[in-house]
């Protein structure tokens, strides 16, 4: 086993995607449900390649960027093996010129802290990616504060999905899931009760984007990613956000597969975000949240 550093040459990478999905694995294992897979690349209308770890690393060594590599843990809620976030780490190992791991522990299961702190101390990812609406918790319930406390301590990244997904979307009910865990308000006590843990906002949390923009205003331990939609399609709100005073905490992502870095970086070009707040969010604030400077 390789525990993972990074060996990442700062200067020669454009950016750093900060949500990049790892959908399957070396034998083919999907890490979704088939039924929600399917309904997933109805809704996204995704038809484009779906790489392995090794591939995912290939297509950002290609752009001369750098990518954190997730995928996530819902057990519990699916009944359906996750893809081995240990495996992940081993296979960023391998590929450190490029790839960042973040692991993924199910929150709902009573080895969650454990299985986190294995994943930190033996393979070394750098963060943890979560998603409450398909992991099925409520992540201001004080019942999780031993895991956030474990990240803290640790100093490693706590990225949680905000806003609506399209997992689920389509099936009977939702396949019952709920949509109001993902609010990014429900990250508020988590910032307050642990003002050293980093915390990643993913997405324009629609149809809550003030709602985040209003934590991550006030709680400095916050940050915004902006994958998972083309940034054409970015509330004003966000936009003005990430020119001014939240330049500093913004981040780019693209969530692929499902919207790749060339789609975004090419339909940034057509928003207003200001050139000189760039090369913040595509690289230089990524590389301050993850302590890749040294």
């Amino acid at each position: 086993m390789t525990r993972y550093e990074p060996a990442i040459d700062l200067d020669a990478i454009t950016a750093i995607d900060v949500h990049v999905h790892i959908e399957v694995d070396d034998h083919g294992h999907s890490s979704l449900p088939d039924d929600l897979r399917d309904a997933a690349a109805t809704y996204f209308r995704t038809d484009g390649p779906n790489p392995d770890l090794d591939g995912v690393a290939a297509y950002y060594r290609e752009r001369r960027m750098a990518a954190v590599v997730f995928t996530v843990d819902a057990r519990t809620n699916f009944g359906h093996a996750p893809i081995s976030s240990a495996d992940i780490a081993e296979g960023a190992a391998r590929n450190n010129d490029v790839l960042i791991p973040f692991g993924s522990v199910d929150p709902l299961a009573p080895t969650a802290v454990d299985d986190a702190r294995r994943l930190i101390e033996d393979h070394g990812v750098r963060g943890f990616k979560f998603h409450p609406t398909v992991q099925g918790f409520d992540p201001s319930d004080p019942a999780y504060s031993p895991l956030y406390e474990t990240l803290q301590d640790a100093g490693v990244v706590a990225l949680f999905h905000t806003g609506q997904t399209g997992i689920g979307a389509g099936l009977p009910g939702g396949r019952g899931l709920l949509l109001g865990l993902s609010n990014p308000m429900l990250l508020d006590p988590v910032a307050a009760r642990f003002p050293e843990l980093q915390i990643i906002m993913a997405h324009p949390s629609v149809p809550w984007q003030d709602e985040a923009l209003s934590v991550a205003t006030h709680k400095h331990n916050t940050w915004i990613d902006l994958s998972g939609w083309s940034p054409k399609y970015f509330p004003e709100s966000l936009v003005r956000a990430a020119n001014s005073y939240l330049k500093s905490r913004v981040l780019f992502g693209s969530d692929f597969p499902l919207l790749t870095p060339d789609r975004w970086l090419r339909d940034a070009e057509q928003t207003a975000l200001k050139p000189e707040v760039m090369p913040g969010i595509l690289k230089a604030n990524a590389v301050r949240l993850l302590g890749l400077a040294g």
